[in-house]
């Protein structure tokens, strides 16, 4: 009798251990343990420019992981990224130009989720001998491309000094990253470049212009994600959004340690990292978003690059609710980097 009674506790206090952890298992389950497994999410990024920098840190800071998200950064063209989000292998992309034009052009089943900047990081500089833009009545300006969004931004706002931007300036395409190149060889008399052309040309004796984000309204660094993604998998998107404004308020507090994070990202030289920091900082959103004027500005600028005859509504292009319901969550909790 003694060992039946024996072996009944036995067995009745092992129920009871199975049950306390088959409750534990399913407890963690319901709420999104780190046992759990993480969501993956894969970001494509076009290049490894500046304002890319918030996505590596919130995942190298653990922000993605506290989340609940499995990042994978991978680097891609807009146009493939376009191709990889339909195809489901991309969820989200920080080619988001690409995106509104694609969402214009054939009603991309997609929408810009994230604005970094409120600035267009674009610049025109000029051989020595271009006093102002008025000189360049005549002459060839390097672009990105004679259809680029930055391109018909600067077009629109020749008038101002008296231009025709379809008759008065000859617009030339010189090849990927050669825009400065070709103002400092004298093959055009001036160029729309990137902030990273521009420290190489002004180094060489050229000058600069106009800086395009103090002239336009107009986001830049915009990142869209599939609409699928955002329908099918609502709480993986609002932690993805969580995780990256951790990181963008992050970035505007620790000058040091994101230099040295985009030092190391970029591959460029600490001293590079620096000046971008310090130019280019002060151009980024408060709350990854922006207001429906410059989302109209956007679009005005994607009809003119597609010659459309009807306008698209921001409610169909844009999406800033998941980045800014994570803004006031982050702000009541108080979180701070």
């Amino acid at each position: 009798m003694t060992c039946f009674r024996t072996a009944y506790w036995r067995n009745l206090r092992l129920i009871g251990k199975l049950a306390l952890q088959a409750a534990i298992v399913l407890a963690l389950t319901i709420h999104g343990s780190p046992m759990a497994r993480a969501a993956e999410v894969t970001l494509a990024l076009p290049a490894k420019s500046f304002q890319q920098i918030i996505f590596p840190l919130a995942k190298d800071k653990g922000y993605m992981k506290e989340e609940g998200i499995d990042l994978n950064i991978t680097f891609m063209e807009p146009t493939p990224s376009m191709q990889a989000m339909m195809a489901d292998s991309v969820q989200i992309t920080a080619a988001g130009g690409s995106a509104l034009i694609a969402i214009a052009r054939s009603n991309y089943p997609a929408k810009v989720v994230l604005a970094v900047n409120d600035r267009v990081h674009q610049w025109v500089i000029a051989r020595p001998g271009i006093a102002s833009i008025r000189d360049l009545k005549g002459k060839a300006v390097a672009t990105t491309g004679v259809a680029s969004l930055a391109t018909f931004m600067f077009k629109n706002l020749l008038p101002k000094y008296g231009l025709d931007g379809n008759k008065d300036v000859t617009f030339t395409d010189p090849g990927v990253n050669n825009q400065a190149m070709a103002v400092m060889s004298g093959a055009v008399e001036a160029a729309i470049v990137s902030v990273e052309q521009r420290y190489a040309a002004l180094d060489n004796g050229m000058k600069e212009l106009m800086y395009l984000g103090n002239e336009v309204k107009n986001s830049w660094g915009t990142t869209a994600a599939s609409e699928k993604f955002m329908k099918e998998q609502p709480r993986v998107m609002a932690g993805f959004m969580r995780a990256t404004l951790k990181a963008l308020r992050l970035i505007k507090q620790d000058r040091s340690g994101t230099i040295a994070a985009f030092a190391k990202f970029s591959g460029l030289p600490p001293a590079t990292a620096t000046r971008l920091y310090d130019d280019l900082i002060g151009s980024f959103t408060a709350n990854g978003a922006v207001d429906e004027d410059t989302q109209r500005n956007d679009l005005g600028v994607i009809r003119q690059v597609l010659d459309a005859k009807e306008a698209i509504s921001p409610a169909r292009a844009f999406d800033f609710s998941f980045v800014l319901d994570a803004d006031r969550q982050l702000t009541k909790a108080g979180w701070k980097p």
